[in-house]
Parts: structure tokens; C-alpha cells; sequence
């Protein structure tokens, strides 16, 4: 993900940024060049995946320290994990949730 970032910042937005002022590209130069990189779904997908994967591995952590198996270093750690990814899905939900709800409000 920030691999495209990057290209993107590097793309056609940083040529724009050594142009003369009140040059203005043509649209339909930036429109013929197809989007690189991942979807944006895909991109949610990985993020929701990989917070999915953390919540996992702190659990196990807690139920291998409950059964003496795991350390309690390892166990905190796991659930501090486990709990940042949590917190990071519910960010971006109610990010997303604003989001709709203000272009929800747009006049048409």
C-alpha cells in the first residue's frame, strides 16, 4: 500500500508541481491512464484480513496463557496487538460511516 502511495505522489500530481502557475492540464490526459496499484476494496480486504489475523493470535495467546502454555509477556503483548488492530477497524468504520453520512446530506 505504500508503494502505491508512493508511485502516486511520484505520478502526474508531481509533475503538476513543477509546471509553470495557471497551466492547466488537459483531463483528458490524466483519464486515459489506467489506475495502478490495488483497489480500494482490495486494499479494505488486506486491512480487515491482517485485524482479523491479530484478534486471532490474541486469543490464542490468552487461552495458551490460561492453560500455562505462553508467558504473560507474550500473552499482553499479543492481546495489546489484538486490541490496537480493534481499535484501528473501528476508526476507519467510523470514518467511513461520516463519510456517508455527509455525502448523505449533499444537495443533488
Amino acid at each position: 500500500m505504500i508503494d502505491a502511495i508512493s508511485s502516486a505522489a511520484s505520478g502526474p500530481a508531481a509533475a503538476d508541481a513543477t509546471s509553470p502557475v495557471g497551466q492547466v492540464r488537459p483531463a483528458a490526459a490524466s483519464a486515459s491512464a489506467p489506475a495502478a496499484g490495488p483497489s480500494f476494496s482490495d486494499v479494505l480486504a488486506e486491512i480487515s484480513g491482517s485485524g482479523l489475523h491479530a484478534l486471532r493470535q490474541g486469543e490464542a495467546a490468552a487461552l495458551a496463557g490460561i492453560q500455562g502454555q505462553a508467558s504473560v509477556q507474550q500473552v499482553v503483548q499479543a492481546v495489546m496487538s489484538a486490541e490496537q488492530s480493534l481499535q484501528t477497524a473501528i476508526a476507519i468504520r467510523d470514518k467511513v460511516v461520516a463519510a456517508y453520512q455527509e455525502i448523505s446530506r449533499m444537495a443533488i
